[in-house]
Formats: C-alpha cells, sequence, structure tokens
C-alpha cells in the first residue's frame, strides 16, 4: 500500500477538516487508484536499457548464460531479464545486474553509462525512482570466443 501524508487543517468557522497528500506518494498512486507494476517489468526494461550500452557483450554469469542459450534453442525463458535482479516498491526500484563487457573497453565507464541509462529508462517508462544500480562484473569478452564454440566435437 502506498504510504500518504494525512493533513488537518482548520476551517475558519472553527471546524477542522481532513485531507489526504497523494504527491508524496509519487504518479503511481493517484486519486483515481493505484499503478502497481510487477518486478519482471522493471526487470526486462533494466535488462535492454544495459543491452544498449556500447562495450556490454551479454547478461549473467557463465551458468545462466549457458542455461539462457539452451532455453532460447527450445523456446522457453525471457532471455530479456536474465542477470538482471529487481526490488520493486510502490515509488522505488534497486537493480542488480550481472554483465559480461567486451575486452578493451573501460570497465568503470561502461558500467556508468548503464548506470545513468537503466536510471533513465526505468524512470521514463515506469515513473519509479532507482535508488541504486549495482552492477557486477562477470566476464570478459573476447573477439574470437564465439567463434569457437564447439569447435573441440565435430
Amino acid at each position: 500500500m502506498a504510504e500518504t501524508k494525512t493533513r488537518t487543517t482548520t476551517a475558519s468557522e472553527g471546524g477542522t477538516s481532513t485531507s489526504t497528500d497523494l504527491t508524496s506518494a509519487g504518479p503511481l498512486v493517484t486519486d483515481t487508484g493505484n499503478t502497481t507494476i510487477a518486478d519482471g517489468v522493471v526487470s526486462k526494461v533494466a535488462g535492454l536499457a544495459t543491452r544498449e550500452v556500447p562495450g556490454i557483450h551479454d547478461l549473467g554469469g557463465g551458468a545462466a548464460r549457458v542455461v539462457g542459450s539452451v532455453q532460447q534453442r527450445v523456446g522457453l525463458g525471457d532471455q530479456l531479464a536474465q542477470g538482471v535482479s529487481v526490488e520493486v516498491g510502490t515509488r522505488e526500484a534497486a537493480v542488480d545486474l550481472k554483465v559480461v563487457i567486451e575486452y578493451g573497453e573501460s570497465i568503470p565507464q561502461v558500467t556508468e553509462a548503464v548506470r545513468r541509462n537503466v536510471v533513465s529508462r526505468i524512470t521514463g517508462i515506469t515513473g519509479l525512482t532507482v535508488t541504486e544500480v549495482n552492477i557486477n562484473v562477470t566476464d570478459l569478452h573476447f573477439a574470437g570466443d564465439d567463434n569457437d564454440e564447439g569447435a573441440r566435437v565435430q
């Protein structure tokens, strides 16, 4: 439930009236109803925003990427949220990311660009305030890595 502030004011005739200040509850709580955004929605937005940043090769740790690849081949699972974990409240969201960065890219520059893009996209699309974006760089991708898959077994 959204937090609201109740304000009591004294009318000039001596009576009191109570009004609810919904503006402090954020844009998702209005006089005409509340909007709830599922964690999965915020996860997808964060995953897509991360992939938009140059220097990001993939999301997820090694095992998650292998499982995600298998699921994608058989048509199961949603790879958009792979490597993304979120906590979503009524007004705020916190994001944890696991990323693979292209070798040769500046990790501090890429991760800062990811933070800016994730915050911008989540705020713009959902109206939520992003309190933090934690990034765990799990691997580096080298240019020849994709071409060698399965080369030892014919």
